[in-house]
């Protein structure tokens, strides 16, 4: 039998983290003052990124609507984000944690959420529950933003937690035996942190529609019809996770992709494809990288909203894993070739999975060239680490389809 993980893990989640710097810069009360953070001015249809807590009481706008939605009120304070500004924010709320713990035992997840581990900080600030929330008080009291703490004894149940319940209540700690009561009745399945839309349906269709149905459900049966994805789902939906702090929580599922939200209806193949490309030759610089190879490519893509076309996500598994941009780009074409309907896009996103740590270059007696541009690859890697992406980009990137060169003056897809 395991010896199953039982450390003092926190997941801490700023609460309207964009709004909330806003607040700060321009000394607004966040919970009294409808801000909201949207994309672009420029843009009618831009998407709201945050919107304060009186922004969704008083008017109904959260984050996912759209600029023309917001109405006209004079109370509403609306502004464009400052990326760099939020995350020199984020930095220093991390260096504010780092008081309290090692460095080592803090894992930023995202702009705006950290893992921490607490064990052994007994002695210095008493109960790991206590200096949770002598952090949480700490980063309001210095940065006047809110936040939301789940702790459990795995990152998995800390996470759970704050979603589940910290989220609204501010704090929340779960242990292993409260997975029973508080996880097992959730549905429907998507949720719970780790489950799509897509695996939502393919589970609904074995009859298992609550997190407690897929507890339940024989182990085997999931491995044989999804692998490792299987075993792993039915240890979450029990509270197990080995996963140490800053390792993915679905261990061995690394993957790297990327996705932009198109500024205009792009509607001819060709112009398509240059955005393709281009966040081809992005994703692929990260993955070499990384030192990495990939086998399976998948592609994103959503339409207009006036085409009432659903949105699809497709994938392909190569023969042989790579870290060739223009392998990437055919893969990804093929599957744009097969399930584009002919209408204006507005949203891409590709992914690159089945990783595997690249040992060395297999050369192919049928691909002369593959070795110069494998070169080649890394050659405009190194360029572009040293002097800016902007410093070489592909001819396509000069024409009016081209994102890449205006992207690299943004951070995180926003101004900085």
């Amino acid at each position: 039998m395991w010896k199953l993980p039982d450390r003092s893990i926190i997941c801490v989640d700023m609460k309207c983290f964009y709004a909330s710097c806003m607040a700060m810069l321009y000394n607004l009360d966040v919970d009294e003052v409808p801000i909201a953070v949207v994309g672009n001015f420029e843009q009618r249809g831009s998407i709201v990124l945050a919107a304060s807590p009186a922004m969704k009481q008083q008017f109904g706008i959260k984050t996912g609507n759209r600029l023309y939605e917001i109405p006209q009120h004079p109370s509403i304070r609306l502004f464009e984000p400052k990326m760099s500004f939020f995350l020199t924010m984020s930095m220093n709320i991390t260096r504010l944690i780092s008081r309290f713990v090692p460095k080592e035992a803090i894992h930023v997840y995202s702009v705006d959420e950290s893992f921490v581990d607490l064990h052994g900080t007994e002695k210095l600030w008493g109960s790991a529950e206590e200096t949770a929330k002598l952090i949480q008080r700490s980063i309001y009291q210095q940065f006047k933003i809110k936040s939301a703490i789940g702790m459990g004894p795995n990152m998995l149940v800390a996470k759970l937690a704050l979603d589940l319940e910290a989220k609204k209540t501010g704090f929340a700690k779960w242990g292993y035996k409260d997975i029973e009561q508080k996880l097992w009745p959730i549905k429907p399945l998507s949720r719970m942190w780790g489950i799509g839309s897509k695996m939502e349906k393919n589970l609904n269709e074995l009859g298992i529609y609550s997190v407690g149905d897929l507890a339940k459900y024989h182990l085997k049966d999931l491995e044989k019809r999804y692998g490792v994805m299987g075993a792993q789902l039915y240890y979450h939906a029990h509270g197990i996770d080995f996963s140490t702090l800053g390792e993915p929580i679905t261990k061995g599922q690394i993957s790297f992709g990327k996705g932009q939200m198109l500024m205009r209806d792009y509607t001819t193949k060709g112009e398509i494809e240059t955005v393709l490309l281009e966040m081809c030759e992005d994703v692929m610089q990260t993955v070499r990288e990384a030192g990495y190879v990939g086998r399976t490519v998948a592609l994103g893509l959503s339409y207009s909203r006036q085409t009432m076309k659903p949105s699809f996500y497709r994938s392909l598994t190569l023969d042989e894993a790579t870290n060739d941009t223009l392998k990437i780009y055919e893969a990804i074409k093929k599957i744009f070739y097969a399930y584009f309907e002919k209408e204006p896009v507005r949203q891409i996103a590709i992914r690159v999975s089945k990783v595997e740590v690249q040992h060395s270059v297999q050369l192919d007696l049928f691909d002369e060239q593959k070795e110069r541009r494998q070169t080649l690859a890394y050659t405009m890697d190194k360029i572009k680490r040293r002097y800016g992406k902007a410093s070489l980009c592909r001819a396509i990137s000069l024409t009016k389809a081209g994102t890449a060169i205006q992207r690299t003056k943004l951070v995180g897809g926003h101004k900085r």
